[in-house]
């Protein structure tokens, strides 16, 4: 099947399929299997499960709907400096300005933030991977090499952009944080349409993700972290 010819409830089905086979079964296991071995042993084989899934997953869609999908296409010092650029913007406008306020509005957020913080912090090396690594991968991947190809030509570069921005949000399972999600979905679909590089956008979103990483889940000292008033 052509990219060019899939339409927006397909790309609806592959979330959808994605968020079951990457999200609800590798969740299921870590509960269920994972958790009942001894703890550092348990994190390392989530991961290897969410990179196996993740793989099979991607590697399924493209072969299935015979995406071109290139990770080292177009890169260009431009595209480089534009991604530091992205990466600092989402950190200031994110996590500097929108989250906190939306966490002041959303009380229980903040609460189930302050547990996501302590269960990161039991594996930080395996969750520096999975979040800092993996995850800009297969998202990047997944919603602008997949999504946003699939659709430009056929619903034009707005829909196609508001389109795989809005189910970007989707994946990362936080109504509190849907605008958040949407802005920095926009931004680096932007991005992938004015640089025409893939690669570009996996390293702003990656090193986006490293700044909160460092800056919020590894930090010692909580007293000026978002979240820590509450």
């Amino acid at each position: 099947m052509n990219q060019n010819t899939i339409s927006i409830s397909t790309t609806i089905i592959w979330i959808v399929t994605y968020l079951i086979v990457c999200g609800i079964i590798p969740a299921t296991l870590d509960k269920m299997i994972f958790r009942t071995i001894k703890n550092g042993i348990s994190a390392w084989l989530n991961l290897l499960t969410l990179i196996a899934l993740n793989s099979i997953f991607i590697l399924v869609l493209i072969t299935r709907y015979q995406l071109k999908v290139s990770i080292l296409n177009n890169i260009s010092l431009r595209g480089v400096l534009l991604a530091f650029g992205c990466s600092l913007l989402f950190y200031l406008l994110l996590d500097k300005l929108l989250d906190p306020f939306f966490d002041s509005v959303f009380i229980a957020s903040a609460d189930e933030y302050k547990r996501t913080i302590a269960q990161l912090r039991q594996s930080p090396i395996v969750n520096l991977i999975r979040i800092c690594l993996l995850a800009p991968v297969v998202e990047e991947i997944l919603i602008r090499g997949c999504i946003l190809n699939s659709l430009q030509s056929k619903y034009g570069i707005i829909l196609a952009l508001l389109i795989s921005s809005l189910l970007f949000a989707v994946l990362h399972f936080n109504f509190v944080q849907t605008l958040s999600a949407v802005i920095c979905g926009l931004i680096l679909g932007l991005l992938y349409i004015n640089t025409g590089s893939l690669f570009s956008c996996i390293l702003a979103h990656s090193l986006y993700n490293i700044i909160s990483y460092f800056t919020s889940i590894l930090t010692e000292d909580f007293t000026h972290k978002k979240y820590s008033e509450l």
